[in-house]
């Protein structure tokens, strides 16, 4: 992995990374200024809730570490979730949503790894299918 982080923890962190939204859904920002969202980890709570404890206790780890740590894997994990939603606005953009600019841009903000920083900008010289091809093949 680029950044050194161990790359199966980083694939479990995402892997479980808004399993809540198959629940709640994905409340966008404005949403949040009107309805209380339970927080991620009250989500898996309530998904495991009938699982073998020991399923539950790990998945129920894997989210709170998610969701508190700040381990390299979870530095790792949370810059694939922001150039995942920075690609998505790109491709908005393609399509002609010229709003989606704001949404490209604070998504690459809150990138923090040299590598993550890396793949925005080269993503960012690309179109879509250039990128797909270029890195997803």
């Amino acid at each position: 992995m680029m950044e050194g982080a161990d790359p199966a923890k980083v694939a479990l962190l995402c892997t479980f990374h808004d399993t809540q939204e198959t629940r709640v859904g994905d409340i966008p920002w404005i949403g949040r200024r009107c309805l209380e969202a339970a927080t991620n980890e009250k989500v898996t709570a309530d998904q495991v809730s009938k699982a073998h404890p020991a399923v539950a206790d790990g998945i129920k780890a894997v989210v709170h570490e998610y969701e508190n740590g700040d381990s390299l894997e979870v530095l790792v994990a949370h810059d694939v979730d922001k150039l995942e939603c920075m690609l998505q606005g790109m491709e908005y953009l393609e399509q002609g949503y010229r709003n989606a600019q704001e949404w490209v841009d604070t998504s690459r903000a809150k990138l923090k790894t040299a590598s993550a920083l890396a793949l925005a900008e080269a993503a960012q010289g690309m179109s879509s299918a250039e990128w797909k091809h270029t890195y997803l093949s």
